[in-house]
């Protein structure tokens, strides 16, 4: 039997990785997919919780009885493909992490007026300061766990006021009107694609929670992710689905604020704001710590100062958004980028699970092999029709 301490490091994995994937371009995606899609939308949010549980107990099992970071297991596999991989991480991290600091400005902005430049820099300046701690990690913990709490509980009252049509969006969640496979690998890839799906595994093996014994601890904490991400991700369709059901007009320039004020008034938009920023600042946080825990296994040495290139990361990616900006259409794309990694990723860690050298005599369960090589296969299907799709609008 663990220690019962061992409980808030899981829910603070779980808590990371899923306040780590609900970020601007979450909340961004959410709500214009719900906007062109209807209620049909709530298929695409089944289908891509059932791809996300597969994906994350995949993932996080081979992390933790391998007791290596990704990166580390991938050089196991091919020599160089760990560097290849942390390089597409980073770079997704890093254009999330832009979007990051623009979401968490926009929400201080709504709710202190202030300019959205200075409101970033006050976010990544918040963002900052939990890793100027020592033992930065349960600080992380607790933060993400209590701003989880407060967009569920923020959402919760917006989805109430709207009066969302229920039963048609359960209707339609088993037998949709309309599929978009474009939604279905943005909502993937936003939610376990790129760094986001080792947020949580990467933050159980620094805390000691790995080997064998704790596989069903490590389980847990995967499926509780994904099920608070989940969570969020239908209160937000309901609220959304409550304005479309109605005729009223979603703002393209902001769609998330203008479902929050349309909702509920100005008492609405100053809850976007709350969740706006509770949102972009855990993913700061998320997306900066994991990124560096990708590095780490590149340079060692990295480890000896881990909490100083986690800052520089985050001021790097405040400077880029102080100067260039991050616009919507970009948030969206942003998790169609990361649900091309994703089949990479998963790919690598699959063939590691049957690698003696790197598991050892662990044999990682059937039923998860054939769910995780179908996820590979159909995510990269799809993700080859979306680039097709691109390169056929680039040509006319």
């Amino acid at each position: 039997m663990r220690p019962a301490r061992n409980w808030g490091v899981l829910l603070g994995a779980a808590f990371l990785m899923a306040t780590s994937a609900v970020g601007p371009g979450f909340l961004t995606q959410t709500t214009v997919f719900t906007q062109s899609l209807g209620a049909s939308f709530g298929f695409v949010i089944l289908t891509s919780i059932l791809i996300d549980i597969g994906v994350q107990l995949n993932i996080w099992r081979v992390i933790a009885v391998s007791e290596l970071r990704a990166p580390d297991i991938a050089n196991r596999v091919l020599p160089g493909l760990g560097g290849f991989i942390s390089l597409l991480i980073v770079l997704g991290g890093l254009a999330f992490n832009i979007g990051n600091v623009g979401g968490a400005g926009l929400g201080l902005e709504v709710l202190t007026g202030l300019p959205v430049t200075w409101c970033a820099v006050l976010a990544a300046g918040l963002a900052i300061a939990v890793f100027l701690v020592r033992e930065a990690g349960p600080l992380m913990d607790r933060f993400a766990q209590l701003m989880g709490l407060v967009m569920i509980l923020a959402i919760i009252y917006v989805a109430v006021v709207t009066q969302p049509p229920v039963a048609e969006a359960a209707l339609r969640t088993v037998v949709p009107a309309a599929i978009d496979y474009r939604a279905i690998i943005t909502l993937v890839g936003g939610t376990v694609g790129g760094y986001i799906t080792f947020s949580g595994g990467h933050r159980l093996l620094d805390a000691g929670i790995k080997g064998p014994a704790a596989l069903l601890e490590v389980s847990r904490s995967a499926i509780m992710g994904v099920s608070v991400a989940s969570l969020i991700r239908v209160l937000l369709f309901l609220a959304t689905l409550g304005v479309v059901a109605r005729g009223l007009a979603i703002e393209e320039g902001n769609p998330t604020a203008s479902v929050f004020q349309l909702a509920a008034g100005s008492v609405g938009y100053k809850l976007f704001g709350v969740v706006m920023f509770a949102a972009a600042i855990t993913s700061i946080i998320g997306s900066a710590y994991t990124s560096v825990s990708f590095l780490k296994s590149m340079r060692p040495g990295i480890a000896t100062h881990e909490n100083r290139w986690i800052i520089g990361f985050i001021v790097f990616s405040t400077l880029v958004f102080v100067g260039v900006g991050k616009p919507v259409s970009v948030l969206v794309w942003a998790g169609a980028l990361n649900g091309f990694i994703l089949p990479i990723t998963l790919g690598t860690l699959l063939v590691a699970a049957y690698r003696p050298s790197v598991v050892g005599s662990y044999r990682h369960p059937l039923a998860l092999t054939v769910f995780g090589v179908l996820v590979v296969l159909l995510m990269t299907c799809m993700s080859g029709a979306v680039l097709l799709e691109q390169v056929a609008q680039l040509g006319k």
